[in-house]
């Protein structure tokens, strides 16, 4: 066992030096307790590793990633001992972060802190429901825990403070959280930033707390995550290492994030009677591992193959929705569980997913979400009750005042096989980009639904008056932001969103009411532009977003009655979508002969200039007043878009 525990060391220390690049610290500190949790508990197989019912291992720490890929390597996982000498160099498999998909066994994206405790708590959420939803007596289909690994820097981030307070709130009893405590962190030491109890906060926050005092009492720490298995609330277990273990600068920050060099290396494999060069690993050591990890566990999952081949004889239906959920797929036509609003319906657009998300809940089981304390203003909001430890079937997650947690929640959630979704206004996106970055990442379905989407707002004034938040969606790699015009096209948005197995998606819905007039088909809809209303010989074209749709369509009558200027109409509710057509049909649209175009949105103008050579939009913060005065004192207005659109 020692020897295997060296084994991760070393290997790290190798891929660090070799790299002259990464964090050993965490390697050398933590390998004891990767050890006895990967050997003596995680319930994985390797040779099966997208399994649906293993333990889900979440590195928190994501800095200390040469600490997760020398002991999937250890353990048989496909990282060859060609990616660790790789380690950190351009397109190999071992990159700086661990990222999903990118490596076999990584199961989250992390690195920026504080994110991987909350993606934990949305994949604890995720296994509770799909437990209570699947298991039959005599049938525990979906049985398993995920673990997570972080520092002192993760719990310093007041997003893990948000996941931690609502994962024991929720009584999330099969979520387990290993602290490598070692007093130490970039700066220096730790006490120079925190004086907290962590043991008192934990208990406070309805967690069960538990103290080892030396992360190389492997015994200790294997006692310390059996109870946590056995508790009825989530357990928190706090582990005193030293970081960078056995370096000469030990206990310093020195050894967080930079290599510890060759001659220390040499030095320390003398001192921990480990005789074998870079990069080479004994016999024995993987031969622990598979007995240990694979070999072990393998039973486990030919038992759960035999017991789900009997579920699908004894219950059927249960059974098909679990496949749709293991294979991620939504088999059905989405477009006959709503019907479509004649032309003329007034309506906010997020009344319209108030309406439709319901429809689609009862229609797809994976679909689960909530809002951020604003459910009663978003519409957004699970169908079923709350989801709780008593009641998990429920579908509506309360995630409080918590927007970056109900984002990396979410993330969890969709990394789990579900539809997660999140309900916010629009301005509180800030609060949420670092995690939705993160989906965009990972290649996640997310769903994020915003509301209160622009300067219409009114009252509640330039705080709450979203400006920059559209430009900075639209410019975060593989996410669709789509901002709809009215309920219609909320209704293909939402089948797009259920459709994409890859792509997260920001829906942007208004919060006053706005007019059906446009019916188009969903083939053209997601195309991400149309033209919404054509004339003959148009003089120029008029490009709009959401409720400007309508303000659009106004002034190109007045244009037309009052100045006899023809002008086409095009909504554009998503450039994304729009500028990954062909050429063909984006001139279609926006023809490259006619270049009088103005682009009209509320919303920072810059990237409309892609399209428009003039635009109407809000460079400047909003301001507080009705919303319709607010709106007209910015200029949107027909009479305002004519004056504007002659003057090109």
């Amino acid at each position: 066992m020692q020897k295997s525990i060296n084994a991760i060391r070393f290997l790290g220390v190798d891929m660090t030096n070799k790299a002259n690049s990464g964090h050993p610290g965490i390697v050398l500190g933590a390998a004891p307790v990767m050890h006895t949790l990967f050997t003596k508990h995680l319930k994985v197989t390797p040779n099966q590793s997208e399994w649906f019912d293993r333990d889900r291992f979440v590195l928190a720490a994501g800095h200390g990633s040469a600490l997760i890929y020398a002991t999937l390597h250890l353990a048989g996982y496909e990282i060859s001992m060609e990616e660790l000498k790789r380690f950190r160099q351009l397109e190999s498999r071992t990159p700086g972060h661990p990222e999903y998909r990118h490596t076999d066994g990584i199961e989250a994206t992390t690195g920026p802190l504080g994110q991987g405790i909350a993606m934990a708590t949305g994949m604890a959420i995720a296994e509770s429901y799909l437990r209570a939803m699947f298991n039959k007596p005599g049938f525990d289909v979906i049985d398993h825990y995920t673990y997570a690994l972080c520092g002192d820097g993760d719990l310093q981030e007041g997003v893990t403070l948000e996941a931690l307070s609502l994962a024991g709130h929720l009584g999330l009893n099969k979520l387990i959280v290993l602290f490598d405590s070692n007093d130490t962190q970039l700066d220096g030491p730790t006490k120079d930033a925190v004086s907290e109890d962590i043991k008192m906060k934990m208990e406070s926050m309805n967690w069960d707390y538990q103290f080892v005092s030396d992360a190389n009492d492997t015994d200790a720490v294997d006692a310390a995550i059996a109870k946590a298995k056995a508790s009825d609330k989530p357990s928190f277990i706090e582990i005193k290492s030293i970081i960078g273990y056995g370096a000469t600068k030990q206990g310093t920050s020195a050894t967080h994030g930079a290599p510890i060099g060759e001659e220390d290396a040499t030095r320390m494999r003398k001192e921990f009677d480990y005789p074998y060069e870079p990069f080479v690993v004994p016999e024995d050591v993987y031969q622990d591992f598979y007995e240990n990890v694979a070999e072990r566990n393998n039973r486990t999952y030919g038992e759960w193959v035999e017991m789900m081949d009997e579920y699908a004889e004894r219950f059927p239906e249960l059974f098909e929705q679990l496949e749709q959920i293991i294979t991620r797929d939504i088999d059905m036509d989405i477009d006959k569980l709503t019907s479509p609003e004649e032309l003329g319906t007034k309506e906010a657009t997020r009344a319209s997913i108030g309406k439709l998300l319901p429809k689609y809940s009862e229609a797809i089981p994976e679909l689960i979400g909530g809002s951020a304390d604003l459910s009663g203003s978003t519409k957004v909001k699970g169908i079923n009750g709350n989801f709780s430890a008593k009641t998990p079937l429920g579908r509506n997650i309360n995630f409080g005042v918590r927007e970056h947690a109900m984002a990396a929640i979410v993330n969890g959630l969709t990394l789990h096989n579900l539809r997660g979704f999140s309900g916010g206004f629009f301005i509180f996106s800030d609060y949420m980009k670092p995690s939705i970055r993160l989906a965009a990442l990972m290649e996640i379905p997310s769903l994020f639904i915003f509301t209160h989407d622009s300067v219409a707002v009114g009252e509640d004034g330039p705080t709450h008056e979203p400006v920059e938040q559209l430009s900075m969606f639209r410019t975060i790699p593989h996410i669709v932001t789509i901002r709809p015009a009215h309920t219609n096209e909320v209704r293909h948005a939402m089948r797009y969103t259920l459709e994409s197995k890859r792509t997260p998606v920001a829906l942007v819905l208004t919060r006053q009411a706005t007019t059906v007039t446009t019916d188009i088909d969903y083939g053209t809809f997601k195309r991400g532009a149309y033209i919404a209303k054509d004339e003959e010989n148009f003089q120029g074209i008029l490009i709009a977003t959401g409720s400007e749709l309508e303000l659009a369509l106004d002034a190109q009558t007045l244009l037309k009655e009052k100045h006899d200027i023809p002008v086409r109409v095009v909504s554009m509710p998503s450039m994304e979508l729009f500028l990954d057509q062909p050429k063909k049909y984006q001139d279609s649209v926006l023809p490259p002969d006619c270049d009088k175009r103005l682009a009209i949105e509320m919303g920072a103008t810059g990237l409309w200039y892609r399209f428009a050579n003039t635009v109407i939009g809000v460079d400047r913060f909003g301001m507080s007043g009705p919303g319709n005065e607010v709106t007209e004192h910015l200029g949107f207005t027909p009479e305002n878009v004519a004056k504007t659109f002659k003057s090109i």
